[in-house]
C-alpha cells in the first residue's frame, strides 16, 4: 500500500532501484500547451551540483555514474491519460559517492512568455515506484496553494546515516530553470 505524503514528510526508501514519476494535467482552455520539465540536481554536501553532467534533464538524460536516467521530455503533459508524464529512473547503488542529495524540480517551459503558472495545472504529483515490481511506494500530490509559481521543488532524495530517504518538499518559486541552475551550480551549463 502506497504512502500518501504530506509536505515536509520523510520516508526511508529501503530499495536500490526506483523510478521517480511526475505527472500533471493542464486545465482546459488555458491557451498554449503546458510543457512541464522534470529535472534532477545531484548535489554534494555544499549543496552544489558536483559537475555539469550531474544535472539530469531532457537535454542530458543520463548521469555519468549511470545512477540516473531521464526517460524523455513530454512537451504537452499528454504522454499518458492516467500515468506519469516524465520519469527519472534511479539506481541508488550507482550514485557517485560525492552526491549526498538529489533534488527533483519541475519547471514550466517558457512560463513568462506563455503567461503560465502552476495555478493553471491540476493533479500535479511526484511518486516513487519500486522498479522490481512496478508498485507505487509513495506519492506526494501538489496542493492548490501554487497559484503564481512557475517552478516547484517537488521532493528530494537524501543520504542520512548511510541510508537514502525521501522528503516531499513542495516549495514553489516564481522562477524558471535558470534560477535553479544558478542556485545549485556555479559553472556554465552548455546546452
Amino acid at each position: 500500500m502506497a504512502i500518501n505524503l504530506q509536505k515536509g514528510q520523510r520516508i526511508d526508501i529501503g530499495l536500490s532501484r526506483i523510478s521517480i514519476g511526475l505527472g500533471w494535467h493542464p486545465n482546459e482552455g488555458t491557451g498554449s500547451d503546458f510543457d512541464l520539465d522534470a529535472s534532477a540536481f545531484m548535489i554534494d554536501e555544499t549543496r552544489q551540483i558536483i559537475q555539469e553532467q550531474f544535472f539530469v534533464f531532457y537535454g542530458n538524460t543520463d548521469s555519468p555514474d549511470g545512477a540516473l536516467h531521464h526517460t524523455g521530455d513530454d512537451p504537452t503533459g499528454g504522454n499518458s491519460a492516467d500515468g506519469d508524464d516524465e520519469t527519472i529512473q534511479v539506481d541508488l547503488t550507482r550514485i557517485d559517492p560525492r552526491v549526498k542529495e538529489i533534488l527533483f524540480v519541475v519547471t514550466i517551459h517558457e512560463a513568462i512568455s506563455r503567461r503560465q503558472n502552476f495555478g493553471q495545472v491540476r493533479d500535479s504529483y511526484i511518486r516513487i515506484v519500486d522498479d522490481s515490481n512496478g508498485n507505487e511506494i509513495a506519492k506526494y500530490e501538489l496542493g492548490e496553494d501554487f497559484s503564481i509559481e512557475t517552478g516547484v521543488e517537488f521532493g528530494r532524495l537524501y543520504l542520512k546515516d548511510g541510508k537514502w530517504k525521501f522528503e516531499a518538499s513542495g516549495i514553489g518559486y516564481r522562477e524558471d530553470l535558470a534560477y535553479f541552475l544558478s542556485k545549485y551550480f556555479k559553472g556554465q551549463i552548455i546546452k
